[in-house]
C-alpha cells in the first residue's frame, strides 16, 4: 500500500540514558532513584519494543507504522502509571481517561476479528490487537486509582470538562463519515469513532492543565507529548494510505473517510499547538525531570 521507510529508532537509543537520568531530579517524587528505574525501564522496553517489532516481526512493511503507533500510546499510558505509584494523581484528568479508554474499545470492537482495519504486515495478525488490549487494561487500572484508590489527591473541581458531549459527537461524526473496509456499517462506525474520539480526549487533559494553579507534573506533560508522536505515527501512515480507504460516496466519486481521519488527526496535533510550545521550552530550558509552566493566560 506504502514505501518502504527505514527505521527511524535507532538513532534514539543513544539518548535514552541521558534522557532517563533527567527524568526525576528530586521534582517529580520523594523518591527520585525508585522512579529514575521505573521511567528508564518503560523507555527501554518499548524503544527496544519498538525496534524489534519493525525489524523482525515486520520486516520493514510500512504498515507496521500503525502498530508502532499503538506502542507508543501504550507507553503514553505506562508514564501516566510511573506518575501514579510515585508521585500520585494529582494533575491528571480522569474525564481524558475516560474517552482515551471508549476509543481504545471502539476500535478494538472491530481489530479483533474483522480485517478492515489492521496493518497488512504481520503485527496485524495479533500484535496489534494485543497493545491495544494491553493499553485499555493501563487505562482502566488508572482510572480504578484516580477515582477510587488515590481519590483523595485527584483534582475532581479542576477535571470539569464532561466527556460525554466529545463521545456523542464523535459517534454522530462516526456514522456519516465512516468507511466500508470491514463492510459491516456498524463496526465501520465504531472503529471511526474510536478515531475521533481520540482525537479529542486530549482536551480534558489539556483543560485540567490550564484551569490549575500550579505547574505540571513532569510526567503529565510527557504522556501529552507522547501521545502527540502516537498520532503523528498513525497520521504519517494514514497521510499515505487515505486514498485506499474506500466508503459509498456522497458526491460523484469522492472517498471522503480518508479526508475525515486526516482531519481528525490534524485536529488532535492543532489542539497541541500551544501546549508543545511551552512543552519544548521547558524540555529546553529545565530539562525532561521540571514540571510543565504554562503562563495564567494559556486558555484551552
Amino acid at each position: 500500500m506504502c514505501p518502504q521507510v527505514t527505521n527511524p529508532y535507532f538513532p534514539m537509543i543513544g539518548s535514552v540514558n541521558t534522557m532517563v537520568g533527567s527524568l526525576n531530579g528530586g521534582k517529580v517524587s520523594d523518591a527520585p532513584s525508585a522512579t529514575n528505574v521505573k521511567v528508564g525501564a518503560a523507555y527501554m522496553i518499548f524503544l527496544t519494543a519498538a525496534i524489534l517489532v519493525y525489524r523482525l516481526i515486520a520486516e520493514g512493511e510500512f504498515s507496521s507504522v500503525l502498530t508502532l503507533s499503538a506502542l507508543f500510546q501504550c507507553l503514553a499510558f505506562s508514564l501516566l502509571g510511573v506518575q501514579v505509584f510515585t508521585s500520585g494523581v494529582k494533575g491528571i484528568s480522569a474525564k481524558g481517561l475516560q474517552l482515551d479508554a471508549m476509543a481504545l474499545a471502539c476500535r478494538l470492537s472491530s481489530t479483533l476479528w474483522l480485517n478492515g482495519y489492521l496493518p497488512e504486515d504481520s503485527t496485524g495478525d495479533f500484535l496489534y490487537q494485543a497493545i491495544d488490549g494491553v493499553s485499555l487494561v493501563l487505562v482502566l487500572g488508572l482510572l480504578h486509582y484516580v477515582l477510587t484508590v488515590k481519590k483523595q489527591s485527584y483534582d475532581a473541581g479542576e477535571d470539569e470538562l464532561p466527556a460525554w458531549p466529545f463521545a456523542a459527537g464523535s459517534l454522530f461524526l462516526a456514522f456519516i463519515f465512516h468507511g466500508d473496509l470491514n463492510d459491516r456499517p456498524i463496526f465501520d462506525a465504531l472503529w471511526m469513532c474510536g478515531l475521533n474520539i481520540s482525537a479529542v480526549s486530549v482536551l480534558p487533559q489539556l483543560w485540567m492543565m490550564a484551569h490549575n494553579k500550579t505547574s505540571v507534573n513532569a510526567l503529565t506533560s510527557h504522556f501529552v507529548a507522547v501521545m502527540a508522536l502516537s498520532r503523528i505515527l498513525s497520521g504519517s501512515y494514514m497521510w499515505h494510505a487515505h486514498s485506499e480507504i474506500t466508503c459509498e460516496p456522497w458526491f460523484w466519486d469522492i472517498q471522503h473517510t480518508g479526508y475525515a481521519i486526516l482531519a481528525a488527526h490534524a485536529v488532535h496535533l492543532l489542539l497541541l499547538g500551544d501546549f508543545a510550545y511551552y512543552y519544548v521550552k521547558t524540555l529546553t530550558n529545565s530539562g525532561l525531570s521540571a514540571p510543565l509552566e504554562l503562563p495564567g493566560s494559556w486558555i484551552v
